[in-house]
């Protein structure tokens, strides 16, 4: 899954792709890469970023998802948890909602899942808010904390008619769980403990500051905890650098 922030503040690339011409070239090169889903984002949720509005939002993602429909068969999925963002980008042409906040966001984002009957992505994150913060939360048991919470929102998805076949979960990772790097590890070294809940999952472990080091450094490292996490059973591994770890979909 390839990482597409038409975003003025993402940690990492922010204000790299944050116009429609420079959307669909980066787009075009992630497809060129070997990337199989586009993840497009349009507001940032990482510490010290900040909310925007519904209207700014849109007029980021929508005319992007468009425009890529035009050159693409690939899955696209919207990074968001607004319900309305999430409606307007599934006509658009997207594919997947992926949502930080697990549906807690938005109590419309399950009606909009259930009626498009289109996959979800319900990440774990320390806050309840759509931001996260830097803390240093600590756990007695990380995976079970994961897991419970993953159960009580794949609970929550299914009462609301959402199928068990459309959902794919995150452990999430970095500050989503930690600003001690230590709990970010343990899930990779761990992951084979999600797959007993039998569901596709999601790691995200790219560029994040749980790897240490410089921002370019962390590409290589990123490219070494998601083979690690390939190997353990995650079914996508979501990057912003796709031909780093291309080579992992012929690996078996």
């Amino acid at each position: 899954m390839g990482i597409l922030n038409v975003t003025p503040d993402s940690f990492s690339d922010g204000g790299q792709f944050d116009t429609l011409k420079k959307a669909v070239k980066r787009s075009r090169e992630l497809i060129k890469q070997g990337a199989d889903i586009l993840d497009i984002g349009g507001e940032s949720t990482g510490p010290g970023s900040k909310s925007i509005s519904l209207e700014v939002e849109l007029k980021r993602v929508i005319p992007t998802i468009k425009e890529l429909r035009k050159i693409t068969k690939l899955p696209i999925s919207i990074d968001t948890y607004k319900a309305e963002v999430a409606e307007q980008a599934l006509t658009a042409g997207a594919s997947m909602v992926n949502d930080v906040t697990a549906l807690r966001g938005d109590p419309k984002m399950a009606s909009v899942i259930k009626k498009h009957k289109c996959p979800i992505i319900l990440m774990y994150s320390k806050d309840p808010t759509p931001r996260t913060t830097i803390k240093k939360k600590k756990y007695k048991d990380v995976i079970k904390t994961i897991k419970d919470f993953l159960k009580k929102r794949i609970q929550y998805a299914k009462k609301q008619g959402i199928k068990n076949s459309q959902i794919i979960i995150d452990p999430g990772m970095g500050h989503f769980i930690s600003a001690l790097p230590k709990y970010s590890y343990e899930i990779i070294a761990r992951l084979h403990e999600l797959k007993l809940l039998d569901l596709p999952v999601l790691i995200g472990a790219s560029r994040k500051s749980f790897l240490g080091g410089s921002m370019q450094s962390r590409i290589e490292k990123g490219a070494i905890v998601s083979a690690i996490a390939y190997s353990a059973g995650a079914s996508i591994i979501r990057t912003h650098d796709v031909k780093q770890i291309q080579w992992l979909k012929n690996s078996n």
